[in-house]
């Protein structure tokens, strides 16, 4: 298990939970009866694991990968061969004993995502998973209220949303970025509000004095984060679920750091946010944090896990080490797109590094059941 977890770049838990639920586990046996995953097993995972990035549910996820053909397993394995060798790394053989893989690498190979932005090459695995059993389906939320919007209804917006930051229009970007009842914190800024900051990033542009797009764009998606978050917890505590600041919700916060120079965090407000539409407590760290201060804070609120979550290409890793140095045992997980600083994440049976956001929301909350 803890071979192919490596491989897949999720948490063992992870993997036993797939097992327990949804069947999902080791079907070959050693003479001593040890369970092994055998070549098809680790297909269907990868299957398990491309679905549910995608946000797709993981009772329709599961389902896909089981009713999986020989063929389409055999694309699987061969699209994961392929790209370890496009990424450096030795093409499976076979077992998981055969990949030596390290850490980021071997979890960023096993992923297969496409680089933040780009669009998968025709063939690729990921138009291979859209085609599996219930691939084609939309996700529904797993609790709460229905999502309504994501994919190509946000795209539409994201055109008008950098036309409107770049006019220093607050009003038409808070128009935009307004997050109902109904609507997904995590498909909303996967969909609609980083692909507008990516193109704002590369926009030159003319401006006055205190006229600055991203802060515009900074600031409305902020507001519509603090909105709709203080909205879901009134519902939550009118139809008579636990206030904010209750135990039973404090035991299981998630403590979520931002780089020390991000300027403004607006990945761990968007996970926050994700995390609190699945009834789960996080708190974000803004302000200064020295090393030495950031251990006091996990020491003072005892979270049940740390998170570092940043979209910057080479963000300092001081905080993660120090935690992990100071609490071993403590879930860790660390949120980086660019693979220029993978290699400075610490290893260990804890620490997992995390491709994109909705794997990152989606570890988060497996390492919390």
């Amino acid at each position: 298990m803890a071979a192919v977890a490596k491989r897949l770049g999720v948490a063992p838990a992870t993997l036993r939970t797939w097992d327990r639920r949804y069947g999902l586990g080791p079907s070959g046996r050693t003479a001593g009866s040890h369970r092994r995953y055998t070549p098809d097993d680790v297909a269907r995972l990868l299957v398990m694991r491309r679905l549910t990035l995608e946000g797709h549910a993981p009772g329709e996820a599961a389902r896909a990968a089981i009713e999986a053909s020989e063929e389409e397993l055999a694309m699987v394995q061969s699209d994961e061969a392929a790209e370890a060798g496009r990424d450096g790394g030795p093409a499976s053989s076979g077992g998981p004993g055969n990949d030596d893989r390290e850490g980021a690498d071997g979890a960023r190979a096993a992923d297969g995502e496409t680089a933040a932005g780009a669009q998968p090459e025709p063939g690729s695995r990921r138009g291979h998973l859209r085609a599996l059993p219930g691939g084609g389906e939309p996700a529904p939320r797993e609790q709460g209220r229905p999502r309504q919007m994501h994919g190509a209804a946000w795209s539409g917006r994201v055109s008008a949303l950098v036309d409107a930051a770049i006019k220093y229009s607050r009003t038409a970007c808070d128009a935009l970025l307004r997050l109902g009842p109904d609507d997904d914190p995590s498909a909303w800024w996967t969909d609609l509000v980083e692909p507008a900051f990516d193109q704002v990033a590369v926009r030159t542009v003319l401006a006055g004095p205190g006229e600055v797009p991203e802060m515009v764009l900074a600031a409305a998606a902020l507001a519509s984060l603090r909105n709709y978050t203080e909205e879901f917890e009134r519902e939550m505590v009118e139809a008579g679920g636990p206030p904010a600041n209750h135990p039973s919700r404090m035991r299981k916060i998630v403590l979520v750091f931002a780089a020390p120079d991000e300027l403004v965090p607006l990945s761990a407000h968007a996970l926050a946010a994700s995390l609190a539409a699945k009834g789960t407590m996080a708190r974000i760290v803004t302000g200064p944090a020295s090393v030495h201060r950031s251990v006091e804070l996990v020491t003072m609120v005892r979270p049940a896990a740390v998170v570092l979550a940043t979209t910057q290409t080479r963000p300092s890793l001081d905080v993660v080490h120090a935690v992990h140095e100071a609490y071993p045992d403590l879930p860790l997980l660390v949120g980086m797109r660019a693979d220029a600083a993978a290699g400075d994440v610490p290893f260990g049976p804890t620490v997992q590094r995390i491709r994109s956001f909705n794997g990152l929301l989606h570890e988060v909350l497996a390492v919390l059941r």
